[in-house]
């Protein structure tokens, strides 16, 4: 190509997701600085804007990159779906909507890794100026941020008998788990506004689409970065199967995720040697830690009836009631259609003794069948998993086209903790379950069954049905270790102008879903590159 024929900009940032869209947002906020958000995915979906979505976007090519893992013995061979964004907005525009920011410990942990200037004190700033949400305390809550923060304005009889039956297993009501203490149960705080998802494509980008200094593609399909010795010089990508090249000045950021970026790490010739020689790809630059320590939440989903006339929406959602909540989503914005993934959700301890909760129980107010169709039978699903697993896996590449998605490997329970503690999750969800309070919505288990009650048969059924909750991390590890691939600044270690910003980037798994921080890290490492 032509050098007449490459475009120059001060910044690239490839991946317009949680991530991706802010740092392009913050860097171009400077009418001196050129930047360019590359995109592979299309700018947007008719189903992404409205929040009952997801269930649409869960398995759709047109905007989801609709992976799968390898089978594996702790998911008795199933290959499971690993869906992920593939438009503006990356997963914020087909994710569950819940705002999730998770524990102080789990930032704390960060930084004594090795990792100065992620504490919880140092980051918290940037959660708050992401963000505008009306509840909470000043001390912990953003007031005027871009992203809309709510809580659902969803109540009745199966949120309070929830929330009773808790308290009755011993878990406190909690008025703000992203505030000064995560413990207990809750309404779930979502990226929703007046009906309308938002995504980080609504808030980031829409507002400044207009700006001179930024260059938005999509379709845009990123193939390799450029390399001059040990520098990063910019990206070679296609659209429409016509090849492009784009050079920059000051730094490249990549924010393609936790499968896509070491995935184009690799493609660069940036990864373990003997792995990318196999492949026929030159080695650039040796560093064993691309691709490694993937960690994501492993959770069975128990299932319950409710025979209670009117309390789950597979009742006040099907047939005519699935027109009557049409009908109220379009006058009011409420109701069925704009509701997160699970509206309520409780961060409990699995044993006494421990400083905070490690398990996570969420509840989508239907049964559903898989691809999220409604079930004829009226209940709920309860989701439950430890929140910070010691499992961990790898996604590489096994071609060197880079259109061939790349092997996902969890290895899923290989800690036996995890496997303990997914058990007692279990068991916690079916102890608030099986709660006095329950009794008056006709409660009645159905999966696991009440017929199963030792940890063997426990475990036997989680690793039957048990699947991710689409929280990938940490295949671009930050931290100063032999195996981590950027440093605490987002750069990649042996390699200038070059870095990583998006979930890959984590150490180890939040408390909870894994979107807020993603977008805390976006709007964290974009104030890095502009200071230096």
């Amino acid at each position: 190509m032509a050098d007449s024929d490459i475009q120059t900009y001060d910044y690239i940032v490839i991946g317009a997701g949680s991530a991706g869209s802010v740092v392009a947002n913050r860097l171009s906020a400077n009418p001196a600085n050129r930047v360019l958000l590359l995109e592979a995915g299309p700018a947007s979906h008719p189903w992404s804007r409205i929040p009952i979505g997801f269930a649409k976007l869960i398995d759709n090519p047109a905007a989801n990159w609709c992976y799968s893992a390898e089978p594996e013995a702790n998911t008795n061979g199933r290959k499971m779906p690993v869906p992920r964004g593939r438009l503006l907005g990356g997963s914020s525009s087909i994710n569950g909507l819940v705002f999730v920011r998770g524990q102080a410990r789990d930032f704390d942990t960060w930084a004594q890794m090795g990792n100065k200037g992620w504490t919880y004190t140092d980051v918290l700033p940037f959660f708050k100026s992401i963000e505008s949400y009306e509840g909470g305390e000043d001390a912990y809550r953003g007031r005027e941020g871009p992203l809309r923060v709510t809580d659902p304005d969803e109540r009745g009889p199966l949120y309070d008998g929830l929330i009773e039956a808790a308290g009755q297993v011993g878990i406190p009501h909690n008025a703000d788990y992203n505030g000064a203490n995560q413990e207990g149960i809750s309404l779930s705080q979502a990226t929703i506004a007046n009906g309308r998802r938002m995504s980080t494509a609504h808030c980031f980008l829409d507002p400044i689409r207009n700006r001179k200094n930024l260059t938005i593609e999509t379709g845009a399909w990123s193939e390799a970065l450029t390399l001059d010795g040990k520098r990063c010089t910019g990206v070679r990508y296609s659209i429409d199967g016509k090849p492009r090249e784009a050079r920059a000045n000051r730094e490249v950021v990549v924010s393609a995720g936790t499968i896509n970026s070491p995935q184009l790490l690799e493609l660069s010739g940036i990864g373990q040697p003997e792995r990318l020689q196999s492949l026929g790809i030159e080695v650039r630059h040796a560093l064993n830690g691309v691709g490694e320590n993937l960690r994501d939440h492993y959770a069975p989903r128990t299932r319950w009836r409710i025979d209670a006339p009117g309390v789950t929406y597979n009742d006040k959602g099907s047939g005519l009631g699935l027109v009557k909540q049409a009908l109220r989503y379009l006058f009011t914005n409420k109701g069925m259609l704009g509701i997160p993934a699970a509206p309520i959700r409780a961060f409990v301890r699995s044993r006494d003794g421990l400083e905070g909760p490690d398990v996570l129980l969420g509840w989508v107010p239907m049964l559903y069948e898989p691809g999220y169709k409604m079930s004829k039978i009226p209940g709920v699903t309860c989701y439950a998993h430890p929140m910070r697993p010691d499992s961990t896996g790898h996604i590489h590449i096994t071609s060197a086209d880079p259109r061939t998605p790349p092997a996902i490997n969890f290895n899923f329970l290989s800690s036996s903790l995890d496997a303990e503690i997914t058990i007692r999750a279990v068991r916690i969800a079916r102890a608030l379950m099986t709660a006095p309070a329950m009794a008056a919505l006709q409660t009645s288990e159905i999966a696991p069954g009440a017929e199963k009650q030792s940890d063997e048969d426990i475990l036997d059924w989680i690793k039957a049905v048990a699947e991710t909750t689409y929280h990938p991390v940490g295949t671009c590890k930050m931290g100063p270790d032999p195996m981590a691939v950027v440093d605490e600044k987002l750069r990649v270690h042996g390699i200038e102008g070059l870095r990583v910003a998006d979930a890959s980037i984590m150490p180890t798994l939040t408390s909870g879903n894994t979107n807020a921080p993603s977008i805390m890290i976006g709007e964290k490492a974009a104030n890095m590159v502009l200071n230096g």
